[in-house]
């Protein structure tokens, strides 16, 4: 006779000794408590940051315009939002690639538009990206960078007449559609000053203290009394 073997389940990780200290932890029952859950106040995207800090110039933007086959990028650079290029790849691929991007503009966070209706609803797509969006942000959280959604609803009507007003070819509004949209979703989110924006946070409690340690700084850019 076959019989179920009942094993112990094992400690529920979100749930840690207390440290009235510790500002990241609530108060729960029996000496243990729930991580709380960190908030834009406390990881602010860089839009938000430059609004309530106009002298602050640190931070560069990736934009990115998800789609099933196509993926549109976008840099911010100081004042500056250009659109970068657009990926044929899906899956791990394309993840990957996305990371290198980043380390190779040195970008602290990515700003990935949300597909919604004319409603604000979300639509059957936003499930996709939202699943894309939480895959990236524990790669990106492992080296201290942020994830964000910013609703990118119209961004692709909006990129069409940019490129139709600036009188490029339609094989080059063709080539750039994606990278494009992507740029639009940037120049909304900081139009907003990043108001609009959802914080994607990695379960992983680990990883949640990188984002909040933040990326290395740069030797180069910093002095030794910073």
């Amino acid at each position: 006779m076959w019989t179920q073997q009942v094993l112990p389940l094992p400690p529920h990780k979100p749930f840690l000794r207390c440290s009235p200290s510790n500002p990241s932890f609530v108060n729960g029952k029996n000496g243990y408590c729930r991580v709380k859950a960190l908030t834009l106040d406390e990881l602010p995207p860089n839009a938000l940051r430059k609004k309530r800090e106009p002298q602050w110039r640190g931070g560069f933007s990736l934009g990115l315009d998800l789609g099933l086959a196509r993926t549109g990028l976008a840099l911010s650079k100081g004042f500056s939002i250009r659109p970068l290029t657009v990926l044929e790849l899906r899956g791990q691929k394309l993840e990957v690639q996305i990371i290198n991007i980043a380390e190779e503009e040195e970008v602290d966070e990515f700003i990935i538009g949300l597909p919604k209706s004319s409603d604000g609803k979300e639509t059957p797509q936003s499930n996709k990206v939202r699943s894309v969006a939480g895959r990236l942000a524990v790669r990106a959280a492992e080296r201290g960078w942020r994830v964000y959604l910013q609703d990118e609803h119209g961004t692709t009507e909006e990129a069409k007449d940019r490129m139709i007003n600036m009188s490029l070819s339609k094989s080059s509004q063709q080539k750039k559609l994606d990278a494009y949209a992507a740029m639009m979703v940037l120049e909304r989110y900081f139009s907003t000053s990043g108001q609009g924006t959802e914080l994607v946070l990695p379960k992983n409690l680990e990883l949640q203290a990188k984002l909040q340690r933040g990326p290395p700084k740069d030797v180069d850019f910093f002095s030794d009394e910073d």
